[in-house]
């Protein structure tokens, strides 16, 4: 847990103007790992691909380092651990840069190529993860002490981390370089605890949190932080998590959802959902859903009293009733889809809740994962931010401390004498 107020923990961490990077050698962690169709190997979705791309082309631009990249890209045995050379590309098309790539992490190849490496250009190497000690977590003094760290760390003046979608993780090019070299977050890692502080910070109503998908143990964590920090005039549940606490309210809603929510172990976590609500939770569930009735193929929408079939979607009138809730939202926290969003049936919750979220007058963070693939980028504005790192926020929300912020917080006491 991280001491004094949340939001002034996030501020106080260094950026890139507490480093003089200016044509000096940098390390700067990213995050492209993207969704790679099994068949053919390549990149599905480069939506964190284009974002990083925006920043590395303004460091670029304003600093002139000799930049080099590293990021990993799915684990060792699945199916999407690759090589990042398509990644470089890509890279490089939407930043205008030459992002160059070297198939080699920490041997001599990409010693070599990171040594030659000149002010302004750009150097990616290889899927991170084909060290074996970047897929094992330990504490920062730990990681700062790994081969892969040592051998690196001697070419690089500073380190910059602007993978927040990775801050959960303590790996090594996460925490390990910050204990060895002077280190900030980057613009988009900033970008990211500047809108998690204000969410902290936010004391005008109504903070609207809505609530949904599947990690429905990390969203009943986040909302016990919640509840337990006054952070959330009203919380919107969607998904499992609606049922769950429809459940604990001795709703009745058939034998298959019961049977679904046992299989994912959710039933577990009524006594922790009832003593949420017997606390006075701001906690609002659907009045309505979308039924699948896999005997005949039929969706209904259906009062939630009266449920036979699969819950897939929140109902016409729950959406009406969220719609409306969210209009008068100052602050407007998603995460995760209302529905079976695989499905087009069950996307009109999804879809009507993020426009009524558009058209809000709120400050709005959406958190990534599958809900990002649902969003109209044209209706993304400065009001508007989309995380890239939905289980590093997740977990932010639920007052856990974040390993990546925790390692700049002891390199700024290292490097700074604690002083910005």
């Amino acid at each position: 847990m991280y001491g004094g107020s949340m939001d002034s923990t996030l501020l106080d961490l260094p950026t890139l103007k507490d480093l003089d990077i200016t044509r000096r050698k940098v390390f700067m962690r990213i995050d492209v790992n993207s969704p790679i169709d099994p068949e053919t190997g390549k990149i599905l979705d480069d939506r964190r691909i284009r974002v990083h791309a925006k920043y590395i082309k303004e460091i670029v631009d304003k600093y002139e380092p000799a930049l080099v990249l590293g990021s990993h890209q799915g684990r060792p045995g699945e199916r999407d651990f690759t090589t990042l050379e398509e990644h470089a590309e890509l890279l490089s098309k939407y930043s205008g840069v030459q992002v160059k790539f070297v198939d080699d992490v920490m041997g001599p190849a990409a010693r070599s190529a990171i040594s030659e490496l000149r002010p302004g250009e750009v150097l990616l190497l290889d899927n991170l993860r084909l060290v074996s000690e970047e897929v094992l977590e330990a504490a920062p003094e730990e990681q700062s002490m790994t081969v892969f760290v040592r051998r690196l760390s001697g070419l690089f003046d500073y380190y910059v981390n602007d993978a927040f979608a990775t801050a959960h993780r303590s790996q090594p090019s996460i925490v390990g370089f910050p204990l060895v070299l002077p280190s900030a977050m980057g613009p988009l890692f900033e970008k990211e605890v500047s809108a998690a502080a204000r969410i902290f910070s936010s004391t005008s109503g109504p903070r609207i949190f809505i609530l949904g998908g599947s990690k429905v143990h990390d969203l009943l964590r986040v909302i016990e932080n919640l509840v337990r920090n006054r952070l959330a005039d009203r919380i919107l549940t969607t998904g499992l998590l609606a049922q769950l606490f429809l459940v604990a309210k001795g709703v009745r809603l058939g034998d298959e959802n019961v049977r679904l929510l046992e299989e994912k172990n959710i039933l577990t976590l009524i006594p922790r959902a009832r003593l949420l609500l017997m606390k006075g939770a701001p906690i609002e569930t659907p009045v309505d859903v979308k039924a699948h009735n896999e005997k005949d193929n039929t969706v209904e929408n259906v009062s939630i009293t009266k449920v036979t079939g699969v819950v897939k979607d929140i109902g016409e009138t729950t959406l009406e009733i969220y719609c409306e809730l969210i209009k008068e939202a100052s602050l407007i926290v998603m995460r995760g889809p209302a529905g079976v969003i695989e499905d087009s049936k069950f996307r009109e919750g999804t879809l009507k809740i993020l426009d009524a979220v558009y058209n809000s007058r709120a400050f709005v963070v959406i958190a990534g994962g599958h809900l990002g693939a649902m969003i109209d980028e044209s209706k993304v504005n400065d009001r508007i931010h989309v995380s890239t790192g939905g289980n590093a926020l997740l977990l932010l929300l639920s007052g856990e401390e974040l390993p990546a912020i925790k390692a700049l917080q002891m390199s700024k006491s290292i490097f700074y004498g604690g002083k910005k």
